[in-house]
Order: C-alpha cells, then structure tokens, then sequence
C-alpha cells in the first residue's frame, strides 16, 4: 500500500496528538498529502476527519506533534503568515456556508474583495469564470434560499476557488445530495483538481463515490490511521477494519454498542433506585 516514492508531498502531519477536554481525539497520527492528488480521510462518526481539516488550517493546534503546509509548520506561524497561507487554501464545508443576504454571483466575490485589489471589471470576468466552471453562470443573480442542495454545493466550490488555491479542502461535500447532484459534485472535484493543478482533501463518509476519483485513501480510527492505500489496496484487503468500513458491514470490530456495563447490572441499579 506504499505511495509511489516520486510524490511529492504538499501536508505531512507527523506523531500528532489532540484532545478535546479528556477525551483523546488523535494520538500519534502520521500522513501526507501528495501534491496535485485528491486524498480520501475517510472513517466513522466521531474519529476526527473534520477535527483534521481545522488542523491542517491552523485553526487548531496540537498538542503534540506538527502539521506542515507547503513546507511550513502550521502550529508555528505568527498570524499575519498563517493568514497569509490560508489565503492558499480553499474551504468547502458540509453546509456550504454561503451569505445569505448575498446572491451567487456576490458570494463568489466575495474573497476577491475581501483578499485582494483587482478592480472591479477583472473581479466581474474571475467570477463568471469560476461560476462557468461549476456550471452556474446562469443562477448568478439567485439568492441561497433559491437554491437546490445541489446547486448551493457547486457555488460554494466556485467561491473554495475563487483565489486560485494551491489546496481545496472538502468537509463532506457529498453529505445530503441527490444522486445527479453527487455525481456532478463528484465529477467537479477531480474535474477542477486536474485543470487548476490543485491538491484536494476530502472528508467523507461516502466510501463509494469518493473511491472513484480519489488516488489514495486514509482510513482513521481510535485516533491513528487504520489503513491506507490506493482505493484499490483498499477495496481488497484483508483486515476486518476496513473490510467493515468499505462494505458498510453492521458487524466487525467497530460494535454496534457503545460501552456499558453489562444489561441485567444495569435494570438491576435501576431497580434499587
């Protein structure tokens, strides 16, 4: 499951380790980021893909170890370099966070006004642009609340290019989505990662559909990666773990009870009470 030697890598996260309060979220982490590939974080509920991305953006810092962006240490910058780095990242989030006192052509300016000079006819041509790219250009004088689930997707990854990232990050860019709008979602984000020469993370728990256009995967669990590989390696191993994660098997080593004692103890307590 080795990556091949010749990738380059854009993030390398080594021996992190992050808690919320007492529990433990990540302990030991190790992995990297090929530059120019679209790299899968998948893994269950509550094992810290999102928590990752924020980590990655510096909006939280470990505990131990370090993240490195583009040869900078995230965990170490002053604000005005870490902001400056994060102007390289492009962010799509679950809810597509768009302004909804904004249409969508206004959404997408957005960071262009806010992070750059251009002037106003250049700002005008950029956001048709990336509006074309994601097959919007029409709905650009639509509102939010006009907009399909699907649609408010493809906006808010115009407005994740709109400063023409090195890195697009993806927070469960499938999650609530018809199967025409995954697959035009889908399609967009390779699409886009080749044509702009960008790196793409995306964090889903969508096995399938994100296996077809991921070129490596990470699998996470009890605060470590689990497995890694291609989808491919993925799909044909043989450990229980990922066998019951990509079949979206209800049986395996992740239990279906959450920990408690046993049950006749438990009526039994209840009873005394």
């Amino acid at each position: 499951m080795d990556r091949p030697k010749s990738a380059e890598p854009l993030v390398t996260v080594r021996d992190l380790a992050f808690a919320r309060d007492s529990r433990a979220i990540f302990q030991d982490l190790n992995l990297t980021v090929a530059r120019g590939s679209v790299t899968a974080i998948i893994g269950g509920s509550g094992t810290g893909k999102t928590t990752l991305l924020s980590l990655i953006g510096g909006r939280l810092a470990p505990a131990r170890g370090t993240v490195e962006v583009a040869g900078e240490v995230v965990g170490g910058l002053p604000r005005k370099q870490l902001f400056a780095l994060r102007k390289r990242m492009g962010m799509l989030f679950q809810s597509s966070a768009l302004l909804t006192d904004l249409d969508v052509f206004e959404n997408v300016a957005f960071p262009m006004r806010e992070h750059t000079r251009l002037p106003e006819a250049l700002i005008h041509h950029l956001v048709l642009m990336k509006l074309e790219m994601v097959g919007l250009r029409g709905a650009r004088d639509l509102f939010p609340a006009e907009l399909s689930g699907g649609m408010s997707r493809r906006v808010a990854l115009a407005r994740a290019i709109a400063l023409d990232p090195m890195m697009v990050m993806y927070d469960e860019p499938f999650a609530g989505l018809d199967p025409i709008s995954m697959g035009v979602v889908v399609k967009l984000i390779r699409e886009l990662n080749d044509a702009l020469d960008m790196t793409s993370i995306v964090v889903t728990h969508d096995v399938a559909e994100t296996c077809t256009i991921a070129d490596y995967v990470y699998l996470l669990g009890s605060g470590r990666v689990i497995a890694e590989g291609t989808p491919a390696d993925m799909k044909k191993t043989d450990a229980p773990e990922v066998r019951q994660f990509m079949g979206g098997l209800p049986d395996g080593p992740v239990a279906f009870h959450y920990p408690a004692q046993p049950y006749l103890d438990d009526l039994m307590t209840a009873n005394r009470s």
